[in-house]
């Protein structure tokens, strides 16, 4: 088994979405399909079983997957100690990015490695389903979210920017051509929702009420960002942002509004306390130091 083969089974066995999977592998889900089956055909054996509604493990799935965990975790550790080698560095410090915004955060990246040449310093794309799973597997040491994050396991650290919102609604919605919309009208439409967020997480992003209590209906459930825009293009749902997503995914087929009355999203640093180390201080002290951005 190849160690991607190997990278697809285990992220499939922690998702049970080939969906998912393939997003956070940045592969097609006809990829991860075609290596199950493969790997299945090899050993002889179903690893899983997959049904309309579910994906779980077989009993030898869940085998191999606690026979690979700790061999595909070395081997990632090795090939990573001798790349940061490579570079004259002693350590990486990983952080996950729920935000889209990376290169207008330029400034903590930078001063970070001025500050620190002997570590390295790795950006990586966090989904904002499961969002806090990167973290309790150790994929990340650092994860920018929105906030707040209310874990028990899970520190808060420094705010790094604030933004205000807009709302996706597609060329030929009745909101369209409008100069600014208001949270009351939220209540008139639908917006999709992500699968396993805490409530809290998603009624901080979007309310689940409006300022005169009517409901603001949430459906169809989404796995990606792409899933989102297909929807509001379509005119299926409207979807409140935070106004950097217009930057960086200006569309011909959307229409980005001003919500004039829905307050600014904080997004800063969170961590594991159990892994909070030396890494994730500096860089914290980083982010303190500059303020806000």
């Amino acid at each position: 088994m190849e160690l991607r083969d190997i990278e697809i089974f285990l992220t499939l066995a922690e998702e049970l979405h080939f969906g998912r999977t393939a997003q956070r592998l940045y592969v097609s889900t006809a990829r991860v399909s075609q290596a199950i089956k493969q790997q299945e055909r090899s050993i002889g054996a179903e690893l899983f079983r997959r049904d309309s509604r579910n994906v779980r493990l077989t009993p030898a799935g869940e085998q191999l997957r606690k026979d690979l965990v700790p061999i595909h975790r070395g081997l990632k550790e090795s090939v990573e100690r001798a790349r940061l080698a490579a570079q004259g560095k002693t350590d990486l410090l990983r952080i996950g990015m729920i935000p889209a915004n990376a290169h207008e955060l330029r400034p903590y990246w930078e001063t970070f490695r001025t500050r620190h040449p002997q570590w390295g310093l790795k950006l990586r794309h966090a989904p904002f389903v499961e969002p806090f799973a990167g973290l309790r597997r150790g994929d990340v040491d650092i994860l920018v979210s929105w906030l707040p994050v209310l874990e028990p396991d899970l520190v808060t650290g420094p705010r790094m920017f604030a933004e205000t919102r807009v709302l996706a609604v597609s060329l030929d919605h009745e909101l369209a051509g409008r100069s600014s919309v208001s949270v009351e009208m939220l209540g008139d439409f639908r917006t999709p929702f992500g699968e396993d967020l805490p409530d809290y997480w998603a009624d901080s992003y979007t309310p689940p009420h409006t300022p005169k209590g009517r409901v603001i209906e949430r459906g169809p459930a989404v796995d990606t960002i792409d899933d989102i825009f297909t929807l509001v293009s379509v005119g299926e749902v409207v979807n409140t942002f935070p106004v950097h997503v217009s930057r960086y995914w200006a569309r011909p087929d959307i229409e980005w509004l001003p919500i004039h009355d829905m307050g600014a999203l904080d997004y800063g640093l969170v961590w594991r306390g159990e892994s909070e180390n030396e890494l994730v201080r500096a860089f914290a002290q980083v982010v303190r130091d500059l303020g806000t951005l």
